[in-house]
């Protein structure tokens, strides 16, 4: 094979190669600029369904404990009371806050750190009514 075939071959295969990754760059290349903003999105839309759902089922449980601890309230006497009454208020504050954020939710105007400070209030509020609930004496 003389030099002027191989340097042909050479340039031929340097000129395939380049086409095909040419090719395999365009077949494989990311989403358009459109498509990434519409998969943000889609995927913003659905951390917010899924906070919705869990605030949700905050606020129906902190009102299943409320009302258990109401009933409690109707029997409680002295520093029982006045911790249970203390406790109440706390998860009724955790029970605004949720519905506030539901609320910003459905309006688009909630913000991750106002979802995280409501699921964690809630869920304090929670605990610490149940416990106490628990562990209730007049």
């Amino acid at each position: 094979m003389n030099s002027k075939n191989a340097g042909r071959k050479i340039a031929v295969g340097t000129i395939f190669a380049l086409v095909a990754g040419y090719v395999v760059g365009i077949l494989t290349a990311p989403k358009s600029g459109k498509e990434t903003r519409q998969d943000i999105k889609n995927a913003s839309d659905k951390a917010m369904r899924e906070a919705e759902a869990k605030l949700k089922d905050f606020y129906a449980e902190l009102s299943k404990v409320l009302d258990q601890a109401t009933d409690k309230a109707k029997i409680a006497t002295g520093k029982g009371r006045e911790k249970l009454d203390d406790l109440m208020a706390d998860a009724r504050e955790a029970q605004i806050k949720v519905k506030e954020v539901l609320s910003a939710i459905r309006h688009g105007d909630a913000e991750d750190p106002d979802l995280r400070s409501a699921i964690k209030q809630a869920s304090q509020a929670k605990k610490d009514l149940v416990y106490y609930l628990k562990n209730f004496k007049k």
